[in-house]
């Protein structure tokens, strides 16, 4: 349960300049977002370590539901465009009331195989995920 209103934490989620605030877990840092908001645009996430290696993240929107839910995947880099490599993962975000000024949001990833969700694991999925949660949560009190 987060303590913002969804409308914000959405806004957070789709909004480039709101992304670059939140979207890495701190010390990381997110430089650069490109976002095409629609099922089968093509999203680009660049996080930054603390010494400045940039780690881009290409993308596709499945689903868009504004204020409720967003899908998205890195099987595609846009207009249905496979990428190069193997998937990953498909990560679907939801935003539910929770009281007043409070969202119930959910954040899932689907993994192709026990192996690349290991991995994720190892990379620290959850803690990091949590950490920009919170992230999140934070930049929304101020919108």
């Amino acid at each position: 349960i987060l303590d913002a209103p969804k409308e914000k934490l959405y806004r957070g989620w789709t909004e480039p300049a709101l992304m670059k605030q939140w979207f890495a877990p701190k010390p990381f840092t997110t430089p650069r977002v490109e976002t095409d908001l629609r099922p089968g645009g093509a999203s680009l996430i660049v996080m930054a370590s603390p010494e400045g290696q940039e780690m881009p993240n290409p993308g596709q929107w499945l689903e868009v539901i504004p204020n409720r839910k967003l899908v998205f995947t890195d099987a595609f880099t846009g207009n249905w465009v496979p990428k190069e490599g193997a998937p990953f993962m498909v990560a679907e975000i939801t935003f539910e009331d929770a009281g007043p000024g409070k969202t119930k949001y959910t954040a899932t990833a689907r993994h192709w195989t026990a192996e690349t969700k290991a991995q994720h694991e190892q990379m620290g999925f959850v803690p990091g995920w949590t950490q920009c949660a919170r992230q999140l949560e934070e930049l929304a009190k101020t919108l």
